[in-house]
């Protein structure tokens, strides 16, 4: 069994799919790995490291993919770069499938079967698997960091002999897990936290983390959960008086970090231009669903912008901004899902089409797209 590791085609992409570690780990499972040389540069992995882990250092893209059982990737690759995959190989990686049945089905063509890791149930069995989880936990910490560093005062109170420094107010929109973690941030640089979300359950794990939590309290918002652990799309009304109480608090923060995204769906605006121009100067906002549409009116991607000299924070990629550790989690990703689909007594590809962590994330199998979300709509 051969498993592929090859650059990422996105030039701006950082991350890798495999770090030394875990390459050891699939040895151990029986797996040839080759690896296309330069593939970890961008994370801090060189071809040395993979070498002395067990890998082949493979010195073009063809070469690595040559006769390869299994290629894993971060984003989804272009079927013409699939060539020299053996037929119905397994691609493994986050495939970005909603809204894309164009791309999903030039996968199916090229004979491959695509698993989409974005896809993977959140149940316990497959909390080690979590991509999205992983990914957003270190998204949210670089959210504080890349505030503080655009803000251009102290985050902690500071008592000195020439006077007080007062502390930053943060207030993080969205407490999943980049939320949890950029309030968790925020808090240990010393800024007064507070957050919002429409989930109920969240209302404890922001106190938890010594945050005041913000929000209209009524009976929708009692409501607001998906048996999926998502929030619901709310109301208008609901909406509006979330916007009122929001926009005053907003008025008073110095820093704001939205995280609000809802899978398959553009991002809900939260922050208004009017918003935005009732913050202090001086004042920053991270918008970390800013390449779905963004939370922020005036958000610019791949940009910081200046609006009446509130700063927009508009990063690309937030966990690529860490790619070391975002590929050291992503690959503990891949690879534990992937021990599940190899026979421990063959050491081969052993793929169960029945279970439920395989039913939820294939996308192709056999060149046919196979999953609800990947088809075209009047497929469906």
């Amino acid at each position: 069994m051969k498993i592929a590791v090859a650059k990422e085609t996105d030039a701006a992409e950082p991350r890798v799919a495999l770090t030394p570690d875990v390459v050891k780990k699939l040895k151990g499972l029986g797996a040839d790995i080759s690896i296309e040389t330069g593939a970890g540069v961008a994370s801090g992995v060189t071809d040395a490291a993979y070498e002395e882990a067990g890998a082949q250092i493979a010195a073009s893209r063809a070469d690595a993919l040559s006769g390869a059982d299994v290629l894993l990737t971060v984003r989804r690759p272009s079927p013409e770069s699939l060539a020299g995959l053996k037929p119905g190989a397994l691609v493994i990686g986050t495939m970005d499938p909603y809204g894309q049945a164009d791309a999903i089905a030039a996968l199916a063509t090229a004979n491959v079967s695509a698993f989409a890791m974005e896809l993977m149930p959140r149940i316990t069995r497959a909390q080690v698997m979590d991509v999205l989880s992983s990914q957003a936990n270190l998204a949210g910490y670089r959210a504080v960091i890349d505030a503080a560093a655009e803000f251009g005062r102290a985050m902690p109170q500071m008592m000195t002999a020439a006077g007080t420094v007062p502390p930053a107010r943060a207030f993080v929109m969205g407490a999943g897990v980049a939320g949890l973690q950029a309030i968790a941030t925020a808090r240990r640089l010393g800024a007064v936290v507070s957050a919002t979300d429409v989930r109920p359950a969240a209302k404890e794990q922001v106190a938890s983390l010594g945050a005041k939590f913000i929000a209209v309290e009524d009976d929708e918002f009692k409501q607001a959960e998906t048996a999926a652990g998502y929030a619901k799309p709310m109301s208008a009304e609901y909406q509006a008086k979330q916007a009122e109480l929001v926009a005053a608090h907003i008025a008073k923060q110095d820093i704001v970090i939205t995280t609000a995204l809802i899978p398959g769906r553009s991002a809900p605006r939260l922050v208004t231009a009017a918003m935005v121009k009732s913050m202090k100067p001086g004042s920053v906002i991270v918008d970390l669903a800013v390449e779905r549409g963004g939370n922020v009116e005036g958000a610019v991607p791949g940009q910081v912008v200046e609006i009446d000299g509130v700063k927009i924070v508009g990063h690309l990629n937030v966990p690529g901004r860490l790619a070391a550790s975002s590929s050291a989690l992503y690959a503990k990703n891949l690879s534990s899902f992937l021990e599940t689909l190899i026979s421990k007594e063959t050491k081969e590809l052993a793929v169960n089409w029945d279970d439920e962590l395989v039913k939820a994330t294939a996308l192709t199998r056999d060149g046919a797209v196979i999953h609800p979300i990947a088809k075209p709509a009047e497929a469906n």
